[in-house]
Order: C-alpha cells, then sequence, then structure tokens
C-alpha cells in the first residue's frame, strides 16, 4: 500500500494540506469575476450534487473499512476457539503425542498474539517464518499417531487441527484485504474538485480566512477515520487479540 495510507497520521495532515490548497485554487480562478444571479443558481445545484456524491463514497467506503476490521475481529476470535478445541481434543491421542501436541500449541498461540501486537515489519517476518514452522510440526505431530491409529477419536484431533490452520489462513487473508489505493485516489480526486468548487463560489473571497479551513478539515478527518479503521497494523483503531490472550492465561493455569 501507499504510505499515506499505511500511517494514517501521516495522511491526514498532506490530505488537509491539499485540500485547502484547493479551496484557494478556487478563489484564485474566481478572482475578479462575479458569478450573474442565474450563473449562481446553476453553480449551487452543481456544488450541491458533487458534496452529495462525495458524502456517498465517504459513507460508502467507511462501511467497507468498518465491516472489514469486524472481520479481523471475528476471525481472532475464530482463532483462539479453534486452538482452545484442538488443545483439548489433543487428549484423543496417545499420552506422549498429546503432550508434544500441547506444547506446540502454546508455543503457536504465543506467535499469533504477537502476531496481532506487533508493528514491526522485521518482526513480522519472523513470526510468519515462525509460524508457518510451527504449523508444520502441529500437523506433523497429529498426523503421524493418526496414521499409525486410524480410528475416530484420531480423525478429530486431525480435523480439530485442520481447523486451526485454515483460521490463520483466513486472518491472513482479512489482513491483505484493503481498500484499494485506486479508490482512494478517485476519492481524493472527487474531495479536491469539490474544494476547488467551494473556493470558486464563495462571495466574498476577503472573508475566506478560517471558513476556507473548515471543510477541509472536516474531509480529512473522514480520510483518516476510514484509513485509520482499514490499517490493521499502524492505525490507532486496531484488533486487540482478547481471545487469544485469554486463552493463552487459561493454558497456563
Amino acid at each position: 500500500m501507499h504510505p499515506i495510507i499505511d500511517f494514517p497520521l501521516f495522511g491526514v495532515i498532506v490530505s488537509f494540506v491539499v485540500l485547502w490548497l484547493a479551496v484557494r485554487l478556487g478563489a484564485a480562478l474566481r478572482k475578479g469575476r462575479n458569478l450573474e444571479a442565474h450563473e449562481r443558481e446553476d453553480f449551487g445545484f452543481i456544488l450541491t450534487a458533487s458534496l452529495t456524491l462525495l458524502a456517498l463514497i465517504i459513507g460508502f467506503t467507511f462501511s467497507v473499512a468498518v465491516g472489514r476490521y469486524d472481520q479481523r475481529k471475528n476471525y481472532e476470535e475464530a482463532e483462539a476457539n479453534a486452538i482452545g478445541t484442538e488443545y483439548v481434543r489433543a487428549s484423543l491421542l496417545p499420552a506422549a503425542d498429546t503432550v508434544k501436541v500441547r506444547g506446540l500449541l502454546r508455543s503457536y498461540l504465543e506467535q499469533r498474539i504477537s502476531f496481532y501486537q506487533t508493528r514491526d515489519d522485521d518482526q513480522l517476518r519472523q513470526i510468519d517464518s515462525a509460524t508457518a514452522q510451527l504449523e508444520t510440526d502441529l500437523w506433523s505431530a497429529v498426523q503421524v499417531p493418526a496414521s499409525a491409529q486410524p480410528n475416530a477419536l484420531t480423525g478429530l484431533a486431525v480435523s480439530g487441527m485442520n481447523d486451526v490452520l485454515n483460521s490463520e489462513g483466513y486472518t491472513q487473508a482479512a489482513w491483505l484485504y484493503r481498500i484499494p489505493v485506486e479508490a482512494w485516489g478517485l476519492m481524493a480526486a472527487i474531495a479536491i474538485c469539490c474544494n476547488v468548487l467551494i473556493g470558486y463560489g464563495a462571495h466574498r473571497t476577503k472573508a475566506k480566512g478560517l471558513l476556507f479551513l473548515v471543510l477541509p478539515l472536516l474531509m480529512s478527518i473522514s480520510f483518516f477515520l476510514i484509513a485509520d479503521i482499514d490499517t490493521p497494523r499502524r492505525g490507532l483503531i486496531r484488533v486487540i487479540p482478547q481471545n487469544l490472550s485469554s486463552l493463552s492465561r487459561d493454558l497456563q493455569r
């Protein structure tokens, strides 16, 4: 993704400056020319339609971001349930294999918690590598005893491990799916056009001052909120691994 989108606090500053300059540009384009009565009526219609369109697009994009945030939360809960269930089902395996699987699951659980908490890219790559290795070890730990004693009980342990591995894949996909950069670009273009129109339609350019800051500020805050929710790792609003952390505490008792 783009740095402006991946770092919402930086993006809100950039968007505010760009939109404020767009208002100033609109005011400069109109300087020295007054709109006639019939022109102002047509202009007001165009401006209202443009702002309505922008509001609808912002609302739709916000809805998409919130939906994906909820999806990430649901998958975190699903991961905790899958790991907890498999931890219990591990008792269906031979005693030595039970101890091995449960030890691997505890290590795996800590890696999943770290996945949600880290913001460092290098550390994230290490977590992904360790998680992939643990998944291989976990599958081998249930595959070997299940192959040696194929029955309904070991089948439950294999099925539970399959759910653990699948839930991690669903989580990864949910964290990768973001609002496309192209959608951000189109929304920014419409916002810039709206601000140019606002500057162009101002009755008195001498009174622009603080009033010309209002709409750019509100739009920037809206973009910031959408970007922050849509940024799973660097935003202020993040998915907290409450269920995974609670499970980890329960398994340590």
